[in-house]
């Protein structure tokens, strides 16, 4: 038996396992994370941490290290597929938030959450190469069956389970055998990182098309010679597609299946075909999420992040609900030695506030201005407020930030961390209208 029964487990090495980790260390429970694969690399590419997770990862205090190798977006351009500039909005500290928001390599974000991990908790909290098989629970204790290297079995059994094991998670799959794989919008993200010159002034974030063709595009990093390191998204509606059958992060993308329909989107600010080219390698990924369930926790157990409510990446909040969910967990567990209990009250916090903003992001989230302008002037516009008016772009946003929580008058109004505003217990009827106002 490896781990220990009076401390929790981990199922997951990621964002989501990781912070949970470091959140369970802060409030002084034992824990060990359980890994399936058996080495951590930083996968993925470039991703956003909103100001609402940024807070908690200042209270985790690893936000200096973070600043350091990342990029604090100042402002936000959404622009038609003719390159016009539709919205400009203001971002992070720009925005009056006390908190930046962060713009990062996702395997950079690991990183520093791994290494606050084994500085903190130690290496031998860290198990790789154990993949989760199953989970048990009784009245006392969970159990997690996992299958290592070697093709052993190993059984470890905690206080509870925090499984954190992604879109395809085994935990999962056992309370939800009959769901399949995640359903698929027919739209196809080809990924990459390029060595660009800065464009704009360096600390703008571009959106830019409509629902059937779009380009995202911001920087991650400075470079030493000047230019920076630009995360991009190219996306394609294509639900007939054979390419939409498979989710991999690593799946190698071929230039010849995107670039074309991208190469007349060379604007005088903007060449996105010669980003494009300019990246060494692209990943292609399938847009997926699952449809929301109602219950993560059983008994002992409980989902978090991806494994719990996977969603398609708009408005950038996957990796920053994953942190979210990290902290509030901790804050309910810190309230409530009942594991159970604690883990109940979480559920009912988290599942309504992700839920709400899975199916805004399959309504486009804040991208609906970009497709209400290309629907009302396809070919392009000489004023955009002929088009759009600034009252419907302000309306959608806002009320977008309100559903995912990082709303800038919730923020001020109770700037302590989530683990500060879970601690104390509440009533359900309290808990389940502070997760349906956003400000979990």
């Amino acid at each position: 038996m490896t781990g220990g029964e009076d401390g929790f487990i981990v199922v997951g090495a990621g964002i989501g396992g990781l912070a949970t980790a470091l959140s369970l260390h802060e409030i002084g429970a034992p824990v060990d994370v359980f890994e399936s694969l058996p080495a951590l690399q930083p996968l993925g590419v470039g991703i956003n941490l909103l100001p609402h997770a940024v807070r908690e990862l200042d209270a985790l205090g690893v936000l200096e290290p973070l600043r350091r190798r990342s990029i604090e977006p100042t402002s936000l351009v959404y622009c038609s597929r003719h390159g016009q500039e539709i919205w400009r909005e203001q971002r992070g500290t720009a925005a009056g938030y006390a908190w930046p928001q962060l713009s990062v390599h996702r395997g950079t974000l690991q990183d520093v959450l791994l290494h606050a991990f084994l500085e903190r908790v130690g290496p031998g909290h860290l198990h790789l190469a154990h993949r989760l098989v199953r989970l048990d629970d009784d009245e006392a204790q969970a159990s997690a069956v996992f299958r290592t290297e070697a093709d052993d079995s190993v059984v470890v059994s905690g206080l509870g389970i925090v499984a954190a094991d992604g879109i395809h998670s085994a935990a999962r799959a056992q309370h939800y055998p009959s769901e399949g794989r995640p359903r698929w919008n027919g739209s196809l993200l080809w990924r990459g990182v390029a060595e660009v010159e800065p464009l704009l002034d360096g600390r703008t974030m571009i959106w830019a098309g409509h629902r059937d063709q779009k380009f995202v595009a911001y920087p991650i990093a400075d470079l030493p010679n000047g230019r920076q390191q630009l995360n991009f998204i190219a996306e394609l509606r294509r639900p007939d597609s054979a390419l939409g059958r498979t989710e991999d992060w690593n799946r190698v993308g071929v230039l010849s299946d995107f670039l074309p329909q991208f190469e007349d989107w060379a604007f005088d600010w903007l060449d996105v075909p010669a980003i494009i080219r300019s990246a060494p390698t692209t990943y292609l990924f399938p847009m997926v999420d699952r449809d929301p369930v109602t219950r993560w926790t059983f008994g002992r157990s409980t989902l978090l992040g991806d494994a719990a409510h996977p969603m398609y990446p708009i408005g950038s909040n996957g990796a920053s609900q994953a942190v979210l969910d990290a902290r509030v967990l901790a804050g309910c567990l810190r309230a409530d030695k009942d594991v159970v209990a604690a883990f109940e009250r979480y559920e009912r916090a988290r599942v309504p506030a992700t839920g709400a903003i899975v199916q805004a992001n399959r309504g486009l989230g804040p991208e609906v201005p970009m497709q209400v302008v290309h629907d009302r002037a396809p070919e392009g516009f000489d004023d955009i407020d002929t088009v759009i008016t600034r009252a419907e772009i302000e309306e959608v946003t806002e009320a977008y930030r309100r559903t995912a929580g990082f709303a800038l008058s919730s923020l001020q109004a109770d700037p302590r961390s989530l683990i500060d505003q879970w601690s104390t217990p509440a009533p359900i009827a309290e808990d389940r209208a502070r997760a349906f106002s956003g400000d979990s």
